[in-house]
């Protein structure tokens, strides 16, 4: 499902080498949550014998698509058994105010978000691929925002990280639960995230003093850099995000 890549994401894509004799193979899977259809994709190297730490990769809010896809298809080449989940239900798409509504409901009700991340993780956890112990969860704006609502379940994961999301506080503070280290990695010129709402979800973790978590800010940074197709797209920052994450997946993992 990567052969019909748009060029900046296939640009993207090869950012992350193909091993020689790997052999990536993706397969779109049918789930369901509460009686919703769901239908998200999974990626894995076919030459893997063992059972591999894996991967959920959660959409922004535009849905699952070419974007979330590539970045499943990038954490395979690293070895990596990768679901692209889906939180809105198949065929669900949207795009412009629609997303921002969508993404809102979700938002408004977030033991629902759990909930639809709860369901890819399940997929992906009872994959025979998968190492079921060393599954991490990583997300794109909303996406990233949910990730940290699941890590907050005290789900046990290995890790959770954030790009670009939303960095949701609670009222009263709601970390104590999260047993996963967290990786949120944030744009220092994002008017979705200022500076004040790092401080206070830094002030927030800081209420469970065992919690590991980390957060780095890109200079020069907008929301959603990550994205090669927006005009919010920073390589730089991108490239150094991405480190990041594969930095903290071999810890996690190891």
């Amino acid at each position: 499902m990567t052969d019909d890549l748009s060029p900046q994401h296939r640009a993207l894509l090869d950012t992350v080498p193909l091993p020689e004799g790997a052999d990536i193979r993706s397969e779109r899977i049918p789930y369901a949550e509460s009686g919703a259809a769901l239908d998200g994709v999974l990626l894995w190297d076919a030459t893997a014998a063992e059972r591999r730490p894996a991967v959920l990769v959660l959409h922004d809010w535009t849905g699952e698509n070419e974007y979330t896809r590539t970045r499943a298809a990038m954490l395979a080449r690293l070895g990596y058994v990768a679901f692209a989940a889906d939180l809105y239900g198949a065929g669900i798409r949207p795009q412009g105010d629609d997303a921002a509504a969508l993404a809102g409901e979700f938002y408004g009700d977030l033991p629902k978000l759990r909930a639809r991340v709860q369901a890819g993780y399940d997929v992906l956890a009872a994959d025979e691929r998968v190492d079921p112990d060393r599954i991490a969860v990583i997300g794109y704006c909303f996406g990233g925002s949910a990730s940290i609502e699941f890590a907050r379940t005290g789900a046990e994961l290995a890790g959770a990280a954030s790009f670009h999301g939303g960095l949701v506080t609670h009222e009263p503070a709601d970390v104590a639960a999260i047993a996963a280290p967290l990786l949120l990695l944030t744009g220092a010129a994002d008017p979705v995230v200022p500076d004040e709402a790092v401080v206070a979800f830094e002030n927030e973790l800081r209420t469970a003093p065992g919690l590991d978590w980390q957060i780095v800010s890109y200079s020069g940074a907008p929301h959603a850099f990550t994205l090669p197709m927006a005009p919010s797209y920073r390589e730089k920052a991108d490239k150094r995000s991405w480190a990041a994450l594969e930095g903290f997946l071999t810890e996690v993992f190891a």
